[in-house]
Parts: structure tokens; sequence; C-alpha cells
């Protein structure tokens, strides 16, 4: 059941994620295809923005990839946090700071290394880290321990304080 658990929430949060990054890429002026080609280049190279539309469903599986490890590493971990449940805001909102964190300060600097003297504003820290936060983080959190009859880990009529049955 951990498998169904993985991808609702790598769907969820993935979906919430992508979305925001489509709108943040509209607002800017830029082209969410390229966005989403850039998003390829990351593990293969330019080809993706030469690629049209075929590179651009490269990025969108790329993205949802890396949904995917972030949603089954959290789930992984779950079963070794003390109170996931009771505490799932607080964890999801630290799981959301630390993905952040490991994107945006480690991995996207490594792969595109920052233009000299690229300024690093409030807006652009704060953005990313609230929609990792809000839009990642919690929702993978909230959806890794919820519960249900049928699976104890999946219920959404239950509220975070309510300790598991039995």
């Amino acid at each position: 059941m951990q498998g169904k658990t993985i991808a609702i929430a790598t769907l969820v949060a993935g979906t919430l994620d992508i979305a925001a990054a489509m709108i943040t890429t509209a607002l800017h002026g830029r082209s969410i295809a390229g966005m989403l080609q850039s998003v390829a280049s990351g593990p293969f190279g330019d080809w993706p923005r030469t690629s049209g539309w075929i590179g651009a469903a490269t990025g969108l599986i790329v993205h949802f990839a890396i949904m995917a490890v972030m949603a089954t590493a959290f789930v992984a971990a779950a079963r070794l946090l003390p109170r996931v449940r009771e505490w799932r805001l607080l964890y999801g909102a630290a799981y959301g700071a630390a993905l952040y964190l490991i994107m945006y300060w480690i991995v996207i600097p490594l792969r595109w290394p920052p233009n000299p003297g690229t300024a690093i504003t409030p807006l652009s820290v704060l953005m990313p880290l609230a929609i990792h936060i809000l839009l990642v983080g919690i929702p993978i959190a909230w959806i890794a321990t919820a519960r249900t009859a049928r699976n104890p880990a999946f219920d959404f009529r239950r509220g975070a304080s309510v300790p598991p049955a039995g």
C-alpha cells in the first residue's frame, strides 16, 4: 500500500509544484515550454531545449520523477519519525524547507552555476521556499500520514491529532 501512498503524494505535490512553476513562469513573461525544457536539460543536457514539445514533455516527466523520489523519501522516513501523525504539519514544513535548501542551494547551482553579480533578493528566496513548504512538503507529509478504515495509513476524515488506532 505504500506504493499507492507514494503515487498519490507524487501526483498531488508534483501537480501543485509544477502549477506554481507554470504560474510563476507566465507571470515573468517566460515560456512554460521553455521552463519545462530547462527542467529536462538538468539530467539530459541541452537537447531538450531545442526539441519542442518532446523536450517539454521530457521536463514534465523529469519533474514528476524527482517528486516521486521526494515522496518516497518522506514515506520511508515517516516510519522512523516520532509522533509523525500528530506533528505532520511541522514535519511537512520542515521537509519542504529541507527540499528547498537541497534544490536551490545545492542541485540547481551545481547544474547551472549562477551568473556573477546575480542578486539574491528576499522574494527570490521566500517565494520558492513557501512553494516547497506549502505545496510540496506539507501535502507529502499529510498524504503519507493520513488514515482510512481500509488502510490505516490513509484517512482524510480524521484530524492531525488523532492517534493511530490499536
